[in-house]
């Protein structure tokens, strides 16, 4: 028994960037969009946890040994190693979309809590948890913030629960996972790009590297990179992109059978994912619904602030870290305050949280490509990483990821424009 809890502890102690990475995943953004896959198409999207799960993998584990080789995150890199216009044209396709997804998410946590207290206003309650988190970025030294955002992790297991609280058809479920239904109609296509841009998104491939150089500032390694670290790192990958998969699998699940065979096929609001859980799952489905998106909110949102502040300040040659105080990286700070402002202040322009939500995944689904094509390039120049470049493997399923991608995309958009 002591030698499996020290087995245990000794794995806990081993997870890190890739549990959190895999864990922020699964942010309000992807809870609307699963949300709203289950609800509008049932099963249909589940077969997509399975094809997403070894793609999105393959990508992070290239992000994160990029940054343990190189010691820099994905934007030093670039700076370092490629034209500037390449650097630029990474800044033009994460800048808007990861502001538009810290908005969405605060406006997502907003409306939830005033489902939970309900003469509270939503806005009140995304002023609160933006002031809160900007406080907790700021004061919080880094092995604080990790630590709270490998345990924020555990939130996501409320999703495991919901389910089993309703009764399954488990042969159809089976069957939904297993043999993929596709339509090619513009709902259809527009979900399925949300769902791989929600789960395979720019921003994760920035705060993996970059956390895997923190990770090891704060160990004082001065490492040499080996054999060890780099299977150590899939590891915590795998294990954080499998745990996201299994989130977003029961998530649509949830959504799947107790929304759609409800009756529930349009979710135009995150309180209408949560509340419509209520009459049909019961009081415990919807707490557990509702203690998700703020949970995960919370999680998420200081990953997406803090990846927009890497690729800013590294592109610029700013003192940046979330080890270091605030008057030692002020302008890393600053520009994490600048984002949550501004994704704070998308709550006012009329659009509700759900479609900025979903929005911001299409966004992510076309911009995605680009990014990955970029990524596959770094990972495979022997300049850069030396002896560490892709495996035959890893390049398979990154130029798997970078074709799904692209066509779904092209699909979506040709679909878009022609009908």
């Amino acid at each position: 028994m002591m030698n499996i809890k020290s087995k245990l502890k000794r794995f806990w102690k081993l997870l890190g960037p890739g549990l959190i990475t895999g864990a922020s995943d699964d942010d309000p953004s992807g809870i609307a969009t699963y949300s709203q896959a289950g609800a509008g198409f049932g099963l249909s999207t589940l077969w997509t946890a399975l094809i997403a799960f070894p793609l999105m993998a393959s990508i992070q584990q290239m992000c994160a040994r990029i940054g343990l080789v190189t010691e820099q995150g994905l934007t030093g890199t670039l700076k370092k190693n490629y034209p500037k216009p390449v650097l630029y044209l990474m800044l033009l396709f994460s800048f808007p979309a990861i502001v538009m997804n810290i908005g969405a998410d605060i406006a997502g946590m907003g409306a939830v809590g005033n489902l939970l207290f309900p003469k509270i206003e939503a806005t009140y309650f995304s002023v609160v948890f933006t002031v809160i988190l900007l406080i907790l970025i700021i004061y919080l030294p880094y092995q604080r913030i990790a630590a709270i955002l490998k345990y924020l992790c555990v939130v996501l297991l409320v999703y495991l629960i919901v389910p089993f609280l309703y009764h399954q058809d488990w042969l159809l479920i089976l069957k939904s996972t297993f043999v993929p239904t596709i339509h090619f109609d513009k709902e259809f296509m527009g979900i399925l790009v949300g769902i791989l841009g929600t789960t395979i998104s720019p921003y994760l491939f920035f705060w993996q590297a970059s956390m895997e150089v923190e990770e090891m500032k704060h160990k004082k390694k001065h490492l040499m990179v080996n054999k060890k670290i780099i299977n150590e790192m899939k590891q915590d990958v795998d294990f954080g992109m499998s745990f996201s998969g299994l989130v977003m699998f029961f998530i649509i699940l949830t959504t799947g059978t107790v929304l759609y065979q409800g009756g529930v096929r349009q979710i135009d609001t995150v309180e209408q994912a949560a509340q419509a859980l209520k009459p049909l799952a019961g009081n415990l489905a919807y707490l557990l619904f509702a203690i998700g998106v703020i949970g995960t909110g919370l999680l998420a949102i200081p990953v997406l602030s803090g990846s927009l502040s890497y690729i800013i300040t590294e592109t610029f040659g700013w003192e940046q870290g979330l080890d270091k105080k605030f008057h030692e990286a002020k302008a890393f700070y600053i520009v994490i305050a600048i984002s949550l402002v501004l994704g704070l202040s998308l709550n006012y322009i009329g659009i509700s949280p759900i479609k900025a939500l979903i929005y911001t995944a299409i966004l992510y689904g076309i911009t995605a490509p680009v990014l990955i094509a970029i990524i596959l390039h770094v990972s495979n120049n022997k300049v850069v990483m030396g002896e560490y470049t892709n495996s035959r493997g890893a390049n398979i399923l990154g130029f798997l990821a970078l074709i799904i991608m692209s066509m779904a995309a092209a699909v979506l958009l040709y679909l878009k424009f022609t009908t």
